[in-house]
């Protein structure tokens, strides 16, 4: 395993055991904020605390039957038995140090969530339009395989059976990170069914990929408020109060500004002009995260060049080929039908390598 990872495992091992002795602390047992929040952290470290006690033990045996096999003086019963106890401790320890990277590399924090999926034919024409329908069913099989809900939004069909655009909602725990690797543009080389004389053609399709955003939960520090009361009038600026009941509220952060003037009193103006305070702020805050989802969008999207490829689907040579990973597999039959396990594996594999190289 990693020196860095172990060395975090190792820490976070101290930390639930601190956690342990604080837990008895009766100063924190009189908190019962504090003692809710220890606990719950002591509680999400105990199973890779576990794992680590396995872990060690693990190791311990392992070395054990090293020194057995490379002991001249041990007979050839027991390093046989030995040579058998190293292939299983070895196995187990490539698979506990699996299960704990996975709990070390941070998590992405959108993977749970569900998704709107795009595909969208690029260049190719009718090609590309039947590509994009039998891209989305095989994503639409893929997801009933993962337990995933899926709901088509918008669909643009073509003549032919095609499809120039399909927008889905793809629901369930998970859903994010089952999807997230699809994004990009798909290529696919084969003969269509329109080509007379038999001629491969190369088509592509782009696929966003695009998290699911949830409601806005805006929270306002009275510091980052400036409250003005003026006079309330009327028409023509006529005098309606000649008292100060009238209220002015501007968010310094976002320049956002609500005027009140509606009631007799100052307190029902500002309550007033707070709960619509609130709901703008929301509703431009909500208009940012789509602005920066179209910009996610487009730069997933590309042009739909053929040269921008993530993926290539080969129908006459029964070949996938991931070009981020640089994996390749003969059988695209299997793969139109749903079945991504490996090339998503292949990815998160990838994808947990260089977030080890940051931790």
């Amino acid at each position: 395993m990693e020196v860095v990872l172990l060395k975090k495992w190792e820490s976070l091992t101290s930390r639930f055991h601190e956690l342990t002795d604080q837990l008895m602390d009766p100063s924190v047992v009189s908190q019962p904020p504090l003692l809710r929040k220890l606990s719950k952290e002591r509680t999400e470290l105990e199973p890779v605390v576990t794992l680590f006690d396995v872990y060690q033990e693990n190791v311990r045996q392992l070395d054990d039957a090293l020194q057995i096999l490379s002991d001249p003086a041990a007979g050839s019963e027991l390093q046989k038995m030995a040579f058998e106890e190293r292939a299983e401790l070895e196995r187990r320890q490539s698979e506990i140090e699996g299960q704990v990277r996975e709990f070390l590399i941070p998590k992405d924090p959108r993977d749970e969530k569900s998704l709107v999926l795009e595909v969208r034919a690029g260049t190719g024409g009718d090609e590309a339009a039947l590509f994009a329908g039998e891209l989305f069913r095989l994503y639409s099989k893929f997801a009933e395989k993962k337990g995933l809900k899926v709901d088509t939004v918008e669909a643009s069909e073509t003549g032919i059976g095609g499809y120039k655009n399909i927008v889905a909602l793809i629901e369930g725990k998970g859903a994010y990170s089952q999807f997230k690797y699809e994004a990009g543009v798909h290529r696919v080389q084969r003969v269509p069914v329109t080509e007379a004389s038999g001629r491969i053609h190369t088509s592509t399709v782009t696929v966003a990929v695009m998290p699911e955003v949830d409601e806005v939960d805006v929270q306002i520090d009275p510091k980052d408020l400036r409250i003005d009361t003026f006079c309330s009038s009327g028409a023509g600026g006529q005098s309606v109060n000649t008292t100060y009941s009238a209220v002015r509220i501007t968010h310094l952060p976002t320049g956002v500004v609500v005027t009140c003037q509606d009631e007799r009193s100052q307190l029902k103006n500002r309550t007033k002009a707070m709960r619509t305070l609130r709901a703008r702020i929301v509703e431009a805050e909500r208009e940012k995260q789509e602005a920066e989802i179209a910009q996610s969008r487009k730069s997933q999207m590309g042009s739909g060049e053929r040269s921008e490829k993530i993926r290539t689907y080969n129908f006459p040579q029964n070949r996938v080929t991931d070009h981020r990973v640089g994996l390749t597999l003969h059988k695209l039959e299997l793969v139109m039908e749903g079945d991504l396990d490996d090339i998503v594996q292949a990815l998160k594999a990838q994808q947990q390598q260089t977030e080890t190289a940051k931790v």
